[in-house]
């Protein structure tokens, strides 16, 4: 993905917490959000975060790992959380209705490589890498959609 580029330390799991908070608080139906990084990077522990400050009503929400798929009600509209780490194929994508999430809810979908040829053009990506401290996450967007620099004015230093 080119485009726009940014990168942030996130001290803490509570600093992670925090930014997916703010960023959830801008979304909308149609934004799509690539969650790249190793395994125990942050990606669930942000979309978790991001997750339980839109919705309706509090509720566990579980890592989709085995499930592929979890779906939520938000305050804006439907949020679906993906984990793609065990799909083969990009056909498998449309067999969960993901495309169709792309265009109508919040999809946060971790290990988007999967994707192929189905990655939304208008997606911000998010790559979660570990830092010097135990608990301290590197995360850079990039974005090309000219909407997500709207939406993370004030949130970064942009």
């Amino acid at each position: 993905m080119s485009g726009r580029r940014h990168s942030l330390t996130l001290a803490s799991p509570d600093a992670t917490c925090a930014f997916a908070q703010a960023l959830g608080s801008r979304l909308s139906a149609g934004d799509v959000l690539l969650l790249s990084g190793g395994v125990g990077a942050g990606k669930t522990h942000f979309a978790r975060c991001l997750i339980r400050a839109l919705l309706l009503t509090p509720e566990d929400v579980p890592s989709p790992t085995y499930t592929l798929v979890q779906t939520y009600p938000g305050t804006p509209c439907e949020i679906w959380h993906a984990d793609l780490y065990r799909l083969s194929d990009p056909t498998e994508v449309i067999e969960l209705g993901l495309t169709e999430a792309f265009e109508s809810a919040i999809a946060l979908v971790e290990w988007p490589d999967r994707l192929g040829d189905l990655t939304p053009s208008g997606a911000i990506a998010l790559d979660f890498t570990p830092g010097a401290a135990e608990d301290t996450r590197h995360l850079s967007l990039t974005w090309s959609d000219p909407r997500w620099t709207t939406r993370l004015k004030g949130l970064t230093d942009d």
